[in-house]
């Protein structure tokens, strides 16, 4: 049983879809044992308790420095024995503490086709905004593995979603959500827990 601790920041869509797909059985052998977040108000812990999940909040906000936030924030994911650690729409850099404890047990969702609109200081909308003012055709979204770069770890699966005329950002960010990170984020999770997941110099390798 593969045992995983999801953080995310927000509104939690993507958690959701991880809850519903443990629930339907595409995603088998998996047990969410802990749901932490940075925003005492994000409506993720909601979406927690009301599927029985444990949830945590642990913000910068409640720590004198950055270093004793890392502590604490490494300190609640060690005491869920979690094997993997799954980032759904978490805001916060996470810490090269914990990247090196958990090495190639932290997985990430972007809204992209890495490496393309990735990086410092793309995230949420901003993607998007990007991938319109580009005028590309094509958009989607990556999981891949958590290293010490930003989005610039071995990634395990991608999938393409297609730009519409009259998109706004917002749309878009819909549209990627739906066709892609609700899909393979949840294929992924499978994958691993079957073992079918391993990276060999720096490149995942997934089995069908």
């Amino acid at each position: 049983m593969l045992r995983i601790a999801v953080l995310v920041s927000g509104g939690g869509t993507n958690l959701q879809a991880i809850i519903d797909s443990i629930a339907s059985g595409d995603i088998t052998d998996t047990q969410i044992v802990g749901v932490i977040s940075n925003n005492k108000n994000a409506y993720a812990l909601t979406r927690a308790k009301d599927a029985d999940i444990p949830a945590f909040v642990v913000s910068p906000k409640d720590y004198d420095n950055r270093e004793l936030f890392n502590r604490a924030l490494l300190d609640t994911v060690d005491s869920l024995d979690a094997d993997l650690i799954v980032l759904a729409g978490f805001l916060v850099v996470i810490p090269e503490i914990m990247i090196d404890a958990y090495e190639n047990r932290i997985i990430n969702i972007h809204p992209s086709l890495i490496p393309s609109f990735c990086g410092t200081g793309y995230y949420g909308l901003k993607v998007h905004e990007a991938a319109l003012s580009r005028g590309v055709k094509v958009v989607g979204a990556t999981v891949h593995f958590v290293d010490k770069g930003t989005d610039t770890g071995p990634i395990i699966m991608q999938k393409a979603v297609q730009v519409e005329n009259g998109d706004t950002p917002s749309i878009l960010q819909r549209r990627v959500m739906e066709q892609a990170e609700w899909i393979i984020m949840p294929k992924a999770i499978d994958k691993i827990a079957h073992g079918k997941v391993k990276v060999v110099d720096g490149i995942a390798i997934v089995e069908d």
